[in-house]
């Protein structure tokens, strides 16, 4: 399961586009096999702005479906943040004849189209992570979005009202076109719209991209400078961003928020940059999300345990990592250990912070 995580999300994506794991042509998905046994599992994920998809979400999903179905095949492939991309790898998996799509959609709009087109033949459609709008999947699987960024927000409001701290917050919000971004957008603004703490900006990253987001901010940086109390990212890599634009303009970081556990963000905690961030064990949704396509290729019709955007949906609670829980998340994550956050620079940090 973690045969994948020496690779670099970059090399992972070119592997994909030159493979794009093909197989013979099949004629028309759906329907299911009975038991699931040969069925095709289309798995199409968004971007690598965030490298969790391609060191954990695809060889997760593909290690719990071979365990559920030995001689199923996942098509998989990456859309690099390009709707039409995924566009285009959706139909090609129909043209394939896959039985099964699950879909993290770049447009969580556009992707209504992928919908329609699956449901044309008889193929349903789980939605990853990210809803899809107006035309509902069939089926939802996701930490619960909203949960995400009213926690990662309290969390700071609580340290920085702890700490004494004075000022204003800025907000770096998720891709605009990703309707989960907007859930976490407005759990955040649930947690701070009255905690007395000024929103002084916010901002939607397009397609989360880090670089877009320390641009903002450095322009915040130039606009408010001191009166900055704490910024809430809405993930690590925006989170990053947000840190390498306050060391460039060469001031403090103030506490910054994540989302994601990326090894980046740990060690990032540990050396203090950043202050909080969001543990999704990614095994929990892969594995679920294998395990519904797996009911739907045997034919069954799963029912979610709640209803989100008109869609069944399994909805899982996410956990606040800080630097006083780090050590003990660490412990029991299956996802990053110790040895890959605290590497040399950050040993001296990592004994203080009795990890090692």
């Amino acid at each position: 399961m973690r045969r994948l995580v020496s690779l670099t999300a970059a090399a992972l994506l070119a592997l994909t586009v030159a493979t794009a794991c093909t197989t013979e042509e099949g004629g028309g998905g759906g329907g299911g096999n009975g038991d699931g046994g040969g069925a095709k599992i289309a798995f199409l994920m968004p971007d690598i702005a965030s490298t969790r998809y391609e060191l954990y979400d695809s060889p997760l999903f593909e290690a719990r479906m071979a365990e559920l179905c030995a001689d199923c095949e996942v098509i998989y492939n990456n859309a690099n943040a390009d709707a039409s991309r995924q566009q285009q790898q959706a139909n090609s998996a129909l043209a394939q004849g896959v039985d099964v799509i699950v879909i993290d959609p770049v447009d969580s709009t556009a992707a209504a189209s992928i919908v329609n087109a699956a449901r044309s033949q008889g193929v349903p459609v789980i939605a990853y992570d990210r809803p899809i709008l107006e035309t509902p999947p069939d089926y939802y699987i996701s930490f619960d979005n909203e949960a995400i960024g009213e926690r990662i927000g309290q969390s700071l409001v609580d340290h920085l009202r702890e700490t004494g701290a004075e000022g204003g917050l800025l907000q770096v919000n998720g891709s605009p076109t990703d309707a989960a971004a907007g859930l976490i957008k407005q759990g955040i603004h649930n947690a701070i719209d009255d905690s007395g703490f000024e929103l002084l900006a916010e901002y939607d990253t397009p397609d989360w991209q880090p670089s877009d987001a320390q641009e903002w901010v450095s322009g915040q940086i130039t606009r408010f400078g001191e009166e900055i109390a704490g910024v809430v990212a809405a993930n690590d890599g925006t989170g990053g961003g947000a840190i390498a634009a306050f060391r460039a303009a060469g001031v403090e970081v103030p506490p910054v928020t994540g989302n994601d556990f990326e090894v980046a963000a740990a060690q990032r905690i540990v050396a203090g940059d950043q202050f909080n961030t969001i543990s999704k064990p990614i095994a929990i949704v892969a594995e679920a999300a294998a395990e519904v396509a797996h009911q739907f290729a045997s034919g069954e019709e799963p029912e979610g345990e709640t209803t989100l955007f008109d869609t069944p949906a399994q909805l899982f609670e996410p956990t606040v990592v800080t630097l006083d829980n780090l050590a003990e998340v660490l412990a029991e994550s299956e996802q990053i250990e110790v040895s890959e956050v605290c590497t040399a620079e950050y040993a001296d940090a990592c004994a203080a912070a009795g990890l090692g």
